[in-house]
Order: C-alpha cells, then sequence, then structure tokens
C-alpha cells in the first residue's frame, strides 16, 4: 500500500491534416482574432498576452507561424529558444523538432483494475515536462471515484492517507487527444491543431492566451501559464521538443502531448515507465501486433464522456 496525496475508436480512422495556413503572420493573427471575438471580448482574451509580452522580444512575437516556417526558419528559432533557456534557467537544453512517425497513430488506455491512486505517474509528468515547481503543477490528475460510476464530476483529486480504499477506485485524466477536439474548433488563431499521429499540439509562441481552448475541454485537461515557470537548473529537463516539453512562456496554454519529445523517438511517456502497477498501455494502433491493438480488440473499453462526440485517442478498462 501507498501513502499519497494527489492533487470506440475505429482503428483504421486517420487523423485531420496540419491546417492550411498561407501568409498567416502574427499581424493577420491578431486582426482575425479581432474580427471573430468583437472589441470587448479581445481586450479580454489577450489581456495576459499584453503582460506576458513585455518580456518577449520582437523575434518571438513576430516568429512565423510554425506550420509555415522554413527548416532554415525553425534552425532560428530553436537556437534562439535554447539560447533564452540557458540566459533565464542556466540550463543547457536541446530543442528538437519532432516530426511524425509515419503510418503511426499514438494510443492511450489504462487498467482502472489495477490502478491503485499511488500518483507516481503525476510526479514523473511534473518532471518530464518541465512543469511549474511553486504550483507542482502536471497535465495529468488522478481522480478518486466512487465504485460503479465513470462520472468525472463525483470524483476528487484531494484524496490523502493509504491507497487504495476499498470502496474507491483511481482514474487518471489527461489530455485525451480527441479525434474531433473541440480545443481546436475554437482557437481564433489556430495556435493548437491536431497532427497525422494523433497528437494534438500547441504553437506556444502563436498561442495568445484567450483560454478559449482551456474552456471548450471537456476533460478539463488544458492549463494556462499564470507565471514564469519556476524550475531549478539542475531539475530542467534537457531534452526537449519544440511543440512538447520546452518551457513554456507566461501567459500561453499548455498540455500533454503524450510526450512526444520520447514517443517519436520510439520510447514510451514518462507517466507510463513511472506506473508501479503497470495499469497504463500505449502504442500504435495502426500495428496489429501492438498490446494497444490487442487490448482495444479483446477488452471492453470505457471513453469519458463519450456522448460528446469528441471521439478521444484514450481509453479506461477493466479486467
Amino acid at each position: 500500500m501507498t501513502t499519497t496525496e494527489s492533487g470506440s475508436s475505429d482503428p483504421d480512422q486517420r487523423n485531420r491534416s496540419l491546417p492550411v495556413i498561407e501568409n498567416f503572420s502574427r499581424r493577420a493573427a491578431v486582426k482575425g482574432a479581432f474580427a471573430t471575438l468583437g472589441a470587448g471580448a479581445f481586450v479580454a482574451a489577450v489581456s495576459p498576452l499584453r503582460q506576458a509580452s513585455k518580456n518577449s522580444s520582437a523575434a518571438e512575437f513576430l516568429q512565423t507561424h510554425y506550420t509555415e516556417l522554413s527548416p532554415e526558419q525553425k534552425e532560428g528559432v530553436l537556437a534562439r529558444l535554447e539560447a533564452e533557456a540557458k540566459e533565464e534557467y542556466d540550463a543547457d537544453v536541446t530543442i528538437a523538432d519532432d516530426r511524425p512517425i509515419p503510418g503511426t497513430k499514438f494510443v492511450y488506455a489504462i487498467n482502472l483494475s489495477v490502478c491503485n491512486g499511488n500518483g507516481k505517474c503525476v510526479e514523473a509528468c511534473h518532471k518530464e515536462n518541465n512543469h511549474d515547481r511553486d504550483t507542482n503543477q502536471s497535465y495529468i490528475r488522478v481522480l478518486e471515484m466512487p465504485k460503479g460510476t465513470l462520472d468525472m464530476e463525483q470524483g476528487t483529486t484531494s484524496y490523502s492517507g493509504v491507497v487504495p480504499k476499498g470502496d474507491k477506485f483511481y482514474l487518471p485524466v489527461q489530455c485525451q487527444q480527441c479525434d474531433e477536439p473541440p480545443c481546436v474548433d475554437v482557437c481564433p488563431v489556430k495556435a493548437t491543431w491536431k497532427e497525422e499521429d494523433g497528437i494534438v499540439v500547441v504553437d506556444y509562441n502563436w498561442c495568445i492566451g484567450c483560454r478559449y481552448c482551456e474552456a471548450a475541454c471537456p476533460y478539463h485537461a488544458r492549463r494556462f501559464n499564470w507565471k514564469k515557470p519556476e524550475v531549478p537548473a539542475d531539475e530542467v529537463n534537457p531534452d526537449q521538443s519544440y511543440l512538447s516539453n520546452r518551457i513554456r512562456p507566461t501567459g500561453v496554454v499548455e498540455k500533454c502531448t503524450y510526450c512526444l519529445h520520447r514517443t517519436r523517438r520510439g520510447r514510451l511517456p514518462a507517466c507510463l515507465e513511472a506506473c508501479p502497477t503497470g495499469a497504463r498501455v500505449f502504442g500504435n494502433i495502426l500495428d496489429p501486433s501492438s498490446n494497444i491493438r490487442w487490448i482495444l480488440e479483446n477488452k471492453r473499453v470505457y471513453i469519458l464522456k463519450e456522448e460528446l462526440g469528441t471521439k478521444p485517442a484514450f481509453f479506461y478498462y477493466f479486467d
């Protein structure tokens, strides 16, 4: 036992491609947001950006949208971000541009029969993704749930003491990497999109901090970065990726990316490696010999809030 305190999909379905963005400058994005939201709503929505931009370089603010960057421009952006990490955090980091693996759609599943609420996944996510140490942020919440329901609203993250409790089960929730992601649909500047391997990503240099995506997510899986993250130099994870675990700027919304800086390099998510009970299963659903494919074909799986039609790439099952 552990003492802790824890804060149906078609296997052959293909994902949305990257958004087609032509001549989409930062100025055009902000102008488009103004037209979409209206004057009053726009001013309220981007107020966090005005504070954040005080500390932003001109190069960062005027940077072209990620999908429009040339290879040479990307190299310059990555070099600038690595230099900023050294200046602001005294950390030597390498920031890559990890792209999807052809013929891959990543899917996650959790065996709720063996998850015991120990919270090791939460801790691993916190460290792997360079979260703010002061707020103990993580992309994962573990809900202590009364047995007999999958209604998230009946769970709590503020449980403590010895786990597991006899009348409870434990429900880890993170980004569901939906095939129909409402968070993507509401973004007024196209700062977030779904990639070919099923991962929903954010261009943190393009996000204006309006938080529409955070409000649209029915799984409460997005986090707003209210202040500059505090991460000691010796705790910074130096293996980073532009669309993943690089230290996010103030005033943007961030999210789980299935640790794409690991999974697109053939490794497993940090939360899975940290799980002591073996509750987590991850893999490529397009591979007929994968463990994840076997589980979805042979287990009775559950989807959170299936009635909303978001088509998650995240599943739950019991033995």
